[in-house]
């Protein structure tokens, strides 16, 4: 933790940024902050008061707005929100992240939020072995979403349907857009 009270107490005494930072062993744009920050604040001495912890809170009050914990996740919702069309869980844990926020508690991270997800869809046992041999069969299909395309000589934009093949055994994609045309 940073030693604010130390800082504050060798500024007060006349020693040097630089000084200070390495007596703390702190940077000097630790030190620098914080010096900046308690000037701002008005604070010219040290009371008996100020120990780590009230200043911290008082130098910091941006750092404080959190009350401990992570925001917890509804694991139900997200799985069923991701059988929705063109619903990503990087698009879910972005809500995620805005919920958490505005309730004052710690988002996961975006790793932590995929592993949790992966864990909790595990209890569903959604995969199904598909024994494969090469060049024995090819899946097809259309993509459900239309992409915007622009036409290089007239400028109009056309809506383009992506026809996809799949050979499962390597795993090679054969993907080509069509217009209406």
């Amino acid at each position: 933790m940073i030693q604010y009270q130390k800082i504050l107490q060798m500024y007060f005494n006349g020693d040097s940024q630089r000084t200070i930072a390495a007596a703390t062993g702190h940077s000097w744009r630790t030190v620098k902050d914080v010096i900046y920050r308690a000037e701002n604040k008005n604070i010219i001495e040290l009371k008996p008061e100020m120990d780590n912890l009230w200043l911290f809170g008082f130098l910091y009050p941006e750092r404080q707005t959190f009350e401990g914990g992570y925001y917890p996740v509804n694991w139900e919702y997200i799985h069923k929100e991701l059988m929705k069309k063109n619903v990503t869980l990087q698009l879910l844990h972005r809500e995620y992240k805005e919920k958490a926020r505005n309730s004052k508690k710690y988002p996961y991270s975006y790793t932590s939020f995929t592993r949790g997800y992966r864990q909790y869809a595990d209890k569903y046992n959604l995969t199904m072995p598909i024994k494969k041999k090469p060049g024995e069969l090819v899946e097809v299909d259309w993509i459900g979403s239309t992409l915007p395309v622009t036409d290089c000589n007239t400028g109009n934009e056309e809506k383009a349907y992506l026809f996809v093949a799949s050979l499962p055994f390597s795993q090679f994609f054969y993907v080509e857009a069509f217009s209406r045309r």
